[in-house]
């Protein structure tokens, strides 16, 4: 018997087993339907049209929670941005000069790499969220797009470095 000051505990009742009747038309929870033959479903499953859950809004979610899958991916943004200083260092020294201008340029770069990442998840947001009703669960692919325009922007500070370049076309042989 369960305990009387605790409602939410599961009562048992002892039943005689003459008084069971049979099992094999009736279903009963926890008796598996084991060698008789399976009943067809008379009742259809419920269909759901288009514009009943189009129309509805997306719950509102905690500004935490949209930090948190911003968050995710950012190995992607902090590896191009790694690459990209160090072609930037390797650049602004080489130049021998006063490092104020290529500190700026760095910056900037920067700058446009974030601005490019809020670009991407805009866009994610427009299309995944709202015209294909998907709900987006990192920012991987913006993490991504922001690493490779990095990338490339370490690469152009390389090509901007005259023994890099001297240095490459040695080993191509150009």
């Amino acid at each position: 018997m369960a305990d009387q000051t605790q409602p939410w505990a599961e009562r048992t009742v002892e039943v005689p087993p003459q008084s069971v009747p049979e099992q094999r038309d009736a279903f009963r929870r926890g008796v598996a339907a084991v060698g008789r033959p399976r009943t067809p479903r008379t009742e259809q499953f419920p269909t759901v049209e288009h514009g009943d859950w189009a129309g509805e809004p997306a719950p509102r979610r905690s500004m935490s929670w949209h930090l948190t899958q911003a968050r995710r991916g950012g190995e992607w943004s902090a590896a191009g941005a790694l690459f990209a200083f160090v072609c930037w260092g390797i650049w602004a020294i080489s130049g021998r000069g006063n490092l104020i201008a290529p500190l700026l340029t760095f910056v900037l770069s920067l700058l446009t790499a974030v601005g490019l990442f809020a670009l991407s998840r805009l866009l994610g947001r427009l299309i995944l969220e709202r015209q294909l009703g998907r709900v987006r669960r990192s920012a991987r692919g913006a993490h991504l797009i922001t690493a490779l325009f990095l990338v490339g922007v370490g690469v152009a500070y390389l090509q901007q470095t005259e023994w890099v370049v001297s240095a490459w076309n040695w080993v191509t042989g150009n």
